[in-house]
């Protein structure tokens, strides 16, 4: 298997394995499918971190108002009746006006919190340093498990509208946000290697050759991005150690010249002729002109 170390930019993203005849195609596809699938992870992760602070999403018609405004307007949260936690609700406001405030209890709220800490696990960045593969497998996991714990607090199920849900049932929206910029199209994706476009019509052994054993660095980039910068040829952390050895070197060259003076050889032991002075008994004789 070919260990591909997947990188968007210059930031580590996650491992994943593949023979070296699969077709590029089908590995692009792969890669994008796990990429933007992590994503979906965090963005839901986001959601449920609030969702634990402050309850269900408020209407979309409601949402920024102040309490006055929605009296005046006699506005109603139907869905908010319904969708109540599992042990009841403690009121919890949200200063920015998209959450009704209703928050789960303690005990529901750390179901929710260890949730979502076991699903950033499975696809966080450090799991390219624990050599760790990321599959589509494990992000589904990850997405089933919170999908689980919302169903445990939130058993009547939550809005239409409230984000997770949509997430859940791949009906998000995200024109117009940040998150959208992240996202790369599965059929617009491109695999860089080596400054190379890794073309979908070829094979990954057409790259790479035929060694199995073989570890490359690609980058995912969207069609019409151009090539992405290269990868440096010393890491960040090989570089600080040049710059640290290079310090060390410096100040030992400093210490050195220092040394050098030679002011040490006016000293008695460095007197070439103390010995025969010693015999003629002429030693430490002082003189005055008179």
């Amino acid at each position: 298997m070919v260990l591909l170390h997947v990188k968007r930019g210059d930031e580590s993203q996650f491992l994943l394995e593949a023979p070296g005849s699969t077709e590029l195609e089908e590995l692009t596809v792969r890669v994008a499918r796990v990429y933007n699938g992590r994503l979906k992870v965090q963005r839901v992760c986001s959601e449920m971190e609030e969702l634990a602070k402050h309850g269900i999403f408020l209407p979309p018609n409601m949402q920024g108002l102040t309490d006055e405004q929605i009296e005046e307007l006699k506005l109603r949260d139907e869905w908010g009746e319904r969708c109540v936690p599992s042990g009841g609700a403690v009121f919890k406001k949200d200063d920015i006006g998209r959450r009704n405030g209703q928050a789960p209890n303690e005990k529901m709220k750390q179901v929710l919190k260890k949730t979502v800490e076991e699903a950033k696990a499975i696809i966080s960045k450090k799991q390219v340093e624990a050599n760790v593969c990321v599959t589509m497998e494990m992000v589904q996991d990850a997405l089933d498990q919170l999908r689980g714990a919302v169903m445990i607090v939130y058993p009547m199920g939550l809005p239409p509208y409230d984000p997770i849900r949509m997430e859940f049932e791949d009906k998000e929206d995200l024109s117009g946000t940040q998150a959208a910029l992240s996202v790369i199209e599965e059929s617009a994706a491109q695999l860089w290697w080596a400054a190379k476009e890794l073309r979908r019509v070829k094979k990954l052994s057409d790259y790479v050759g035929k060694n199995e054993k073989t570890r490359i660095i690609v980058k995912i980039q969207q069609r019409g991005q151009g090539a992405p910068a290269r990868e440096p040829v010393i890491s960040s952390e090989e570089q600080k150690q040049l710059m640290l050895h290079f310090h060390r070197r410096q100040e030992e060259l400093k210490k050195l010249e220092e040394n050098a003076d030679d002011s040490c050889l006016n000293s008695p032991w460095a007197d070439n002729t103390a010995l025969k002075r010693h015999f003629h008994g002429v030693k430490d004789i002082k003189w005055r002109p008179r």
